[in-house]
């Protein structure tokens, strides 16, 4: 429909980012020096308030990345001062008190192996609401153009509409018939989100957005009605359900 037609132009050109997972002992400030890249404006991007308390495992997006390079970690030196235990005084018994002494045997324990989170092939990210609302038009698998390669959610005219994900905008426009002011959002592992029916966009084609970002203005249909948003989630050129997606 739209993002095979009139984006699919745009995404032959776009810069694609990638994530980096936060590992022990890697700080924003690193992973941006790493990548080349203001650690405000990445913070920013991935809606980090408190750089100092960023959780280990946490995935960052770095826009304009194309491949995950190796942050440079500084270990903390290992004390060489060692303790010296007390000198203890030995105290001698008459020969008939004496008795055989058992030194207690060290107890050896196994360490445990960490444990590992499973992961599935087929587990789905979870996106924000763009907007929130009553959902006037449902997904359809038999559309093959039209509303129904989406669902229409309706909110007040003028509504901020947000970024369901942190991503880049290859799209921000009104040159798709039908769809009034558009934006097409390019997010990792080859997933979009598409926002139609705007008023007003706010972003441009270029720009990267945080999660829950304001992009735009809701409006009405070209065709007329009562205002809403069109909202498409697509694995690749493939229109999936938004509602798996979301919360």
């Amino acid at each position: 429909m739209l993002l095979i037609g009139g984006g699919c132009l745009f995404l032959s050109a776009c810069e694609a980012g990638i994530y980096h997972t936060v590992k022990p002992g890697q700080t924003l400030y690193r992973i941006s020096r790493t990548y080349d890249i203001n650690e405000t404006y990445l913070a920013r991007v991935n809606g980090i308030s408190n750089p100092s308390q960023m959780p280990i495992g946490t995935r960052l997006y770095i826009p304009g990345a194309d491949r995950v390079l190796q942050v440079q970690v500084i270990k903390p030196k290992k004390s060489t001062k060692t303790v010296t235990a007390p000198k203890q005084k030995k105290v001698t018994q008459p020969v008939r008190q004496q008795s055989k002494i058992e030194k207690p045997k060290p107890v050896v324990t196994k360490a445990k192996a960490p444990l590992l989170r499973k992961t599935t092939a087929t587990q789905v990210k979870k996106l924000q609401w763009p907007v929130r609302g009553k959902i006037v038009r449902s997904f359809s698998k038999q559309a093959k153009t039209g509303g129904g390669k989406g669902i229409e959610i309706a909110v007040r005219e003028g509504s901020n509409v947000t970024a369901a994900e942190a991503g880049k905008v290859i799209y921000s426009g009104d040159g798709v018939k039908g769809y009034a002011h558009l934006i097409i959002l390019q997010h990792e592992n080859d997933l979009f989100t598409v926002y139609g029916f705007n008023r007003k966009n706010i972003v441009r084609q270029g720009d990267f957005v945080s999660k829950g970002e304001r992009i735009a203005l809701s409006g009405t249909p070209p065709a007329g009605g009562h205002p809403r948003l069109h909202f498409e989630v697509r694995k690749g050129k493939v229109a999936v359900n938004p509602i798996l997606y979301l919360p």
